[in-house]
């Protein structure tokens, strides 16, 4: 990818916890302007963690990038605050549908227009949103705590779209739904990218899926990066189809624990 441009830039971070809990040792990914890439990696990986460090909401849980950078559009982001962070365009969707359950579907999606800096306005935002996600538009006056798991899953990506942001972090957007909302929602996030040129990083544990919509992934293991492609060689690598997707040579399901070995790459042996 060194060929495009890069919205986003993670050079080489250490991430501790508490100032002495090392969980992301030397990290760094690239992220093209108006591209997509994925995040891979099993449960307790540090998946979470580098959104976390991006977004700047790493501090919250006493955390800190404690060596390396972040640049994000030219301009350096791992010393600045959440808030500041969201202003210049990068949103973060939080695993766990975290919606306010209390407000309508339509008062959720407004709150994210008061984050923004500058775009569309509430109601163009709110026209947008509902062109995407149809469903939405039909619940907007409903309780959010008590829409469906999905529903609840596009209104906070709605919400996240509100801000008008460059770029969303997307955390694990396929968990706890049914399969055919997971692709329902994969489809918009992708037409999402190419229509209005959003850049967007996301962590997902269904491989498959997540190397069906990024051209480009990176794997993760105990808080190192040990691979990086195209999602095409990926797809095609014996060790990935083993640990990730679960699928030998000969076409078998595979569990991870039956798993014997796992090719790190280079730099991390020598």
């Amino acid at each position: 990818m060194s060929n495009e441009k890069m919205i986003l830039k993670i050079n080489n971070i250490e991430v501790k916890y508490h100032e002495v809990i090392l969980v992301i040792k030397g990290v760094s990914i690239e992220v093209p302007k108006g591209g997509i890439v994925t995040l891979l990696g099993a449960n307790g990986a540090g998946k979470s963690t580098i959104l976390k460090a991006i977004s700047g909401l790493l501090r919250h849980e006493d955390g800190e990038v404690t060596d390396g950078s972040i640049e994000f559009m030219g301009r350096r982001i791992d010393k600045l605050g959440a808030e500041k962070i969201a202003k210049m365009g990068i949103v973060q969707v939080i695993e766990g549908r975290r919606v306010f359950e209390h407000l309508t579907v339509e008062e959720n999606l407004k709150v994210g227009a008061h984050m923004k800096k500058y775009g569309r306005s509430v109601k163009d935002g709110l026209e947008m949103v509902y062109n995407y996600f149809p469903r939405l538009k039909e619940k907007r006056s409903e309780i959010a705590g008590f829409i469906s798991g999905g529903e609840q899953q596009m209104t906070v990506v709605g919400r996240a779209l509100m801000t008008s942001p460059e770029m969303i972090l997307l955390d694990e957007p396929s968990m706890g739904l049914a399969p055919l909302l997971i692709h329902e929602i994969f489809n918009i996030i992708t037409k999402l990218n190419q229509e209005e040129n959003i850049s967007i990083l996301l962590v997902e544990q269904n491989a498959k899926l997540a190397l069906n919509v990024a051209p480009y992934a990176y794997v993760m293991e105990n808080g190192r990066i040990v691979m990086d492609d195209t999602a095409e060689k990926l797809r095609e690598n014996p060790d990935i189809k083993d640990f990730y997707l679960g699928i030998t040579d000969i076409g078998r399901r595979k569990s991870f624990r039956d798993v014997k070995h796992y090719k790190r790459r280079k730099r991390w042996l020598t």
